[in-house]
């Protein structure tokens, strides 16, 4: 199961990011898909809470309705799973916690990663940096060049290195940094 983190949604609801229409593209295909994926509940609220955030987006902050109804829709998704807490997470949380450099804002990505790990994620689509501190948790940024998600109907693949290891082209692979130009872009 793929999980994803808040910026990933934060890019794919705001327009104006550069990375607006490959986000968009990759969360519909998985929110159309039949792979089960997932998003943690903290990233849920820290969604909300930056798209709504006059601090950061000024006059254009998404209104809090709209930014539900974006909510709403990917977690109506039959595909998508929620991860709360499970029983033993305190314990997992606890040795991502304590370790030495999470403090502050840190603590946020260790129950994240905590999250993912009692979930038995796959991987987790960030651009977050400050995942590499719990290597026990793959994460995987779809827009670094030496990284390329790669999702079917059927699962997903890590192509590390596209010279030494070209996917094999199939007609049900759907890369998730292109949209098929013909659909219609959805209502962010």
């Amino acid at each position: 199961m793929i999980a994803v983190d808040t910026n990933i949604l934060v890019y794919a609801h705001r327009r104006e990011s550069p990375l607006h229409e490959s986000a968009r593209n990759m969360l519909r295909t998985l929110a159309e898909g039949d792979l089960a994926w997932a998003i943690p509940w903290p990233c849920l609220y820290e969604f909300l809470g930056v798209v709504t955030n006059r601090r950061i987006w000024r006059n254009a902050a998404t209104p809090p309705d709209r930014a539900w109804a974006q909510l709403r829709a990917w977690t109506e998704s039959p595909s998508n799973r929620l991860l709360g807490e499970t029983d033993g997470f305190l314990d997992l949380l606890e040795r991502l916690i304590t370790r030495q450099r999470v403090r502050g804002p840190l603590v946020h990505d260790a129950r994240v990663a905590a999250l993912c790990l009692a979930h038995g994620v796959e991987a987790l689509l960030t651009r977050d940096r400050d995942f590499a501190l719990f290597p026990e948790l793959v994460t995987l940024d779809p827009w670094e060049r030496r990284e390329r998600v790669l999702l079917s109907r059927k699962g997903f693949a890590l192509v590390a290195d596209l010279v030494r290891r070209p996917p094999e082209p199939t007609d049900e692979l759907v890369e998730l940094m292109r949209g098929d130009p013909g659909e219609e872009a959805p209502d962010d």
